[in-house]
């Protein structure tokens, strides 16, 4: 009989949402059968939140009180490496999408644990995930992945589908009398129409799952004005979408569809703006 491994779960639950938290304890149950240590490290407005959560799935709370960025994210540390001295784990499993992380990572590994990473989808770097022995995004089922105007789109489909003329009531209309429908209408007025709708312009596309986010944490894109890139790296770092020596660069190199880099100044614009 093959013996049970054992498997610490450690959460940065202020790093990703409840919903990730619960399928990142589904998923490393169903993958090791048992987690012995189940941790989630935030603080204590993310604590009285989720307390229900925490609740159902047997997490327990490392409420973290200091003040400071890194404040909970060292507490985890810390806590990490105490109990792999005392609990001599196989599998560790972090549950993050910070790429602060890293040394912690690699510590563990050379304490001999096996480790695993979970992040949310959309937030976790390259670099990251190549620091763990093996690392799975984790999609946030609360994250715009289909554009919102989708269901407006088809609604008007369906509206414009019932007012289309049938084939029968085609056939009525031609034959209306030729002068009663030159007196309801000018002759010119269907050449009008066509002209107007040869104007109006094309709809923009709606911006990928990607780009959603990076509109998100800087609005100041959606416009289509030319925005400092400095300023955009910064508030992607604040929304936890970009790592703290992440690139924003090789980001945006993975959207030139959507994304327009322009440089002397380092400028980024948003090519998916509705034109005025």
């Amino acid at each position: 009989m093959t013996p049970t491994l054992r498997v610490m779960l450690l959460i940065d639950a202020d790093n990703v949402s409840a919903d990730v938290i619960e399928q990142a304890v589904q998923r490393t149950m169903a993958e090791h059968g048992a987690v012995h240590v189940r941790r989630a490290y935030c603080n204590a407005e993310t604590a009285l939140k989720q307390q229900a959560l925490f609740k159902r799935l047997s997490v327990r709370p490392m409420v973290n009180l200091s003040a400071g960025k890194n404040s909970t994210d060292i507490a985890l540390a810390v806590d990490a490496l105490d109990l792999v001295i005392a609990e001599r784990p196989d599998v560790v499993v972090l549950v993050s999408s910070d790429s602060d992380f890293a040394p912690l990572v690699i510590r563990l590994r050379e304490k001999g644990c096996r480790v695993c990473g979970l992040g949310q989808q959309g937030k976790t770097g390259e670099e990251t995930v190549a620091v763990y022995d093996e690392f799975t995004d984790l999609q946030h089922h609360g994250a715009p992945i289909a554009p919102r105007t989708a269901p407006a789109r088809k609604a008007a489909a369906k509206v414009a589908a019932k007012r289309a003329p049938t084939k029968t009531e085609a056939g009525k209309s031609a034959a209306v009398p030729a002068r009663k429908a030159a007196a309801k209408t000018p002759a010119r007025a269907p050449a009008r129409k066509t002209a107007k709708a040869a104007a109006k312009p094309p709809q923009a596309q709606p911006p990928s799952e990607a780009a959603e986010f990076i509109l998100q944490a800087a609005p100041a894109l959606r416009s289509g004005a030319d925005v400092p890139l400095n300023d955009v790296a910064q508030a992607l770092r604040a929304a936890g979408l970009l790592g703290k020596h992440g690139s924003s660069l090789k980001l945006f190199d993975k959207l030139p569809a959507e994304f327009a880099v322009l440089q002397h100044p380092d400028r980024i614009r948003w090519t998916g703006a509705p034109t005025p």
